[in-house]
């Protein structure tokens, strides 16, 4: 056994390394995808029958069971793309997303001043009674939606937002889109959720969640009726909030962004325990 393994890591060459590393690159790639999804569920019932298919067949004379696996291996690949088409979706979305790589990219104190004034305008629409729907566009382009509203290309501003969602303005009633620092376009229209979502849910919550089913979006809903502040992300919705749970949440989602520019050495620096403050000095 060991010399078999020696021999094979003797014939190895360059070629073989940079196809082994391909091959786990695509792997890894692959987990990450599928990571928090409910695609982990089907992957592990997925190896959980293969296992069990070849475990049986390799110690049991099983003929019928033998032909059965090896005649539903075409059926197998077909329904591969049909039950994890959401992933292989956001797969190929990532590799289609060339403008990703090329385009002008958020500084950290921007993007943090920019989600101060997204929690903030939501409290101050909350305690109005004025409701409101703010998408955050990251990775995924939302250019077919933007296109759907009105264009604005405007700087990100409290009055803005507070002037768009008024109850009197004819921008109010659909989604406004914010790209980096800017605001693209209001009055846009985002696509309903296809989920059982709970019956108290209004139209711009079904909205919110339809759109984070199908990007990676972070969208702000403040409810007209009742003034609660939610934030939609990956087909989920957390309520409930207030201007300072929503700051935190929002900067949660973009915490690799904004430590970015912070260098390794300083964040292991403030890592280490006797460059933490003190509690009583805590401001």
């Amino acid at each position: 056994m060991l010399p078999d393994i020696f021999f094979t890591i003797s014939q190895l060459n360059w070629n073989s390394i940079i196809d082994i590393l391909l091959v786990t690159l695509i792997f890894y790639w692959m987990l990450v995808l599928v990571q928090g999804t409910k695609a982990v569920q089907l992957l592990r019932g997925l190896l959980f029958l293969v296992v069990l298919a070849i475990t049986s067949t390799s110690i049991f004379d099983l003929t019928a069971f033998r032909w059965l696996m090896r005649n539903s291996l075409p059926a197998l690949l077909v329904a591969i793309p049909v039950i994890f088409q959401p992933e292989l979706r956001r797969a190929l979305e990532r590799l289609g997303r060339t403008g990703y790589l090329f385009t002008r990219a958020n500084h950290p104190s921007r993007l943090e001043e920019t989600l101060q004034t997204v929690a903030t305008t939501a409290q101050r629409l909350s305690s109005q009674g004025h409701g409101a729907l703010i998408v955050l566009e990251r990775e995924t382009g939302l250019q077919e939606y933007v296109e759907t509203g009105v264009m604005l290309d405007a700087l990100v501003s409290q009055e803005l937002l507070l002037t768009i969602f008024y109850v009197n303005t004819a921008l109010h009633d659909g989604a406004v889109i914010i790209r980096n620092d800017r605001i693209v376009a209001a009055s846009c229209l985002l696509p309903l959720s296809r989920a059982d979502t709970e019956s108290h849910l209004g139209t711009r919550h079904r909205a919110s969640l339809g759109l984070t089913e199908s990007t990676d979006a972070i969208v702000v809903v403040v409810s007209e009726e009742t003034g609660i502040i939610s934030v939609s992300h990956n087909g989920r919705m957390i309520r409930n909030l207030d201007e300072t749970r929503l700051f935190k949440i929002l900067t949660a989602f973009y915490r690799s962004q904004l430590t970015r520019a912070v260098p390794k050495w300083v964040r292991f620096i403030q890592k280490l325990p006797w460059s933490r403050k003190p509690n009583g000095d805590a401001p």
